[in-house]
């Protein structure tokens, strides 16, 4: 198939102007002013007052859904096919969350190769919650090497009450073969590294980059955002080389209670000089979103949604007042390259065709992934509708 995008407002994420954009196959070929082609098997999309942005990255999702925290009846569904389209996200990565017991790395797996089978790029973490974590073969590296879709480890728990605790020898292990395993399979091998509310925030990664050769940048911090005591560390961690990422899913007793919005919270870190390569936003979406009380009493459950990726970026930019260009890169760019996924959130010739339309409201309004048309005008395609998970 070959679609050209006439005329759109383009985005790479840098700012490029009016473009023409032309696809084949699954990559994108060309992204130059008046491209002309015609013939039977061209498809002309008319873009102009749209935007064009690449598709979004989505670093932590829970597609086969999580949760449990409050008994079974707590359980999380598994996300739907047109919930990611309709938000824009072409790219995510699945992981097991609290329950790594009824929610098992087979499930995810298959879960993944489903949404690929409709043009999507999902990708998974092999490991859990708890040290040691789940793995299908005998070990991380195994997985990592002889697993195609598994990129990295995670997300591993940290800081928190339900966590397994792990001490720093432990993770040292942990992160050593992740590093070892992703060198070797030519994959990032990255540890996305849950963060909870205890007040030892960090430092069990900030010890472990001080007394070992394993660099900073091994390690991919989420939910940073929980509250003020944590961002506040988190900033200065960025500072020093790491990674941060904040949870785009809330609720709004969870932001009464010190969680800190995403749009506010990049305004904030961008002020403190935090570099913009150094930030990302991930949906957390289908996780449950547990309420405790300080006796670590559950108190109630929301659910993450995977709209809310794109919604904290628009607030960033319609309600902070920040470029459109300096925004995007956090679920586009960013996490593509700190996860090295070399063929994504970047429009360019020779990356994957992976695409989002905006509309002057920034709302997504046409998606594609790998070339593949997944939603025209507001309307999902076939293959996304026909999907026996939407």
């Amino acid at each position: 198939m070959i679609t050209l995008i006439k005329q759109a407002k383009v985005y790479s994420p840098d700012a490029l102007g009016v473009q023409d954009i032309l696809l084949a196959g699954d990559r994108i070929v060309r992204i130059a002013p008046n491209i002309e082609l015609s013939g039977d098997d061209v498809v002309q999309i008319d873009a102009q007052e749209k935007i064009a942005v690449p598709g979004f990255v989505d670093s932590l999702v829970h597609i086969i859904g999580g949760g449990g925290e409050g008994g079974f009846r707590t359980r999380t569904p598994e996300i739907a096919a047109d919930d990611i389209v309709r938000a824009g996200v072409t790219t995510l990565v699945g992981v097991l969350g609290t329950d790594a017991v009824t929610r098992t790395l087979t499930n995810l797996l298959a879960k993944a190769n489903a949404l690929n089978e409709i043009g999507l790029s999902c990708f998974c973490h092999t490991g859990s919650y708890q040290i040691p974590v789940k793995t299908l073969f005998n070990s991380v590296q195994e997985d990592l090497i002889l697993i195609d879709r598994f990129i990295g480890v995670g997300e591993v728990a940290i800081a928190d009450h339900r966590s397994s605790q792990p001490t720093l020898n432990e993770l040292k292990k942990l992160a050593a073969e992740a590093r070892v395993g992703g060198m070797l399979a030519g994959k990032g091998g990255v540890v996305s590294v849950h963060v909870g509310d205890s007040p030892e925030g960090l430092s069990l990664i900030e010890q472990l980059v001080e007394d070992s050769d394993i660099p900073i940048s091994q390690f991919y911090p989420t939910h940073i955002n929980r509250n003020r005591r944590l961002f506040v560390t988190a900033l200065d961690y960025a500072r020093h080389g790491g990674y941060i990422d904040f949870t785009t899913s809330t609720t709004p007793e969870l932001l009464k209670q010190g969680e800190i919005k995403c749009s506010t919270g990049l305004k904030e870190a961008l002020d403190a000089g935090v570099p913009l390569s150094r930030i990302s936003f991930s949906s957390d979406a289908n996780a449950s979103l547990p309420m405790f009380d300080r006796n670590g009493k559950f108190t109630g459950l929301g659910i993450g949604r995977i709209s809310s990726l794109w919604q904290e970026v628009r607030d960033a930019v319609v309600q902070e007042k920040l470029p459109l260009e300096q925004v995007l890169p956090v679920i586009t760019r960013n996490p593509a390259q700190i996860l090295k996924l070399t063929q994504k959130g970047e429009l360019r010739s020779g990356a994957d065709a992976d695409l989002v339309l905006l509309d002057e409201a920034l709302q997504p309004v046409s998606v594609w992934g790998r070339g593949q048309a997944l939603m025209q005008s507001g309307k999902l395609t076939s293959i996304v509708k026909e999907a026996v998970f939407s």
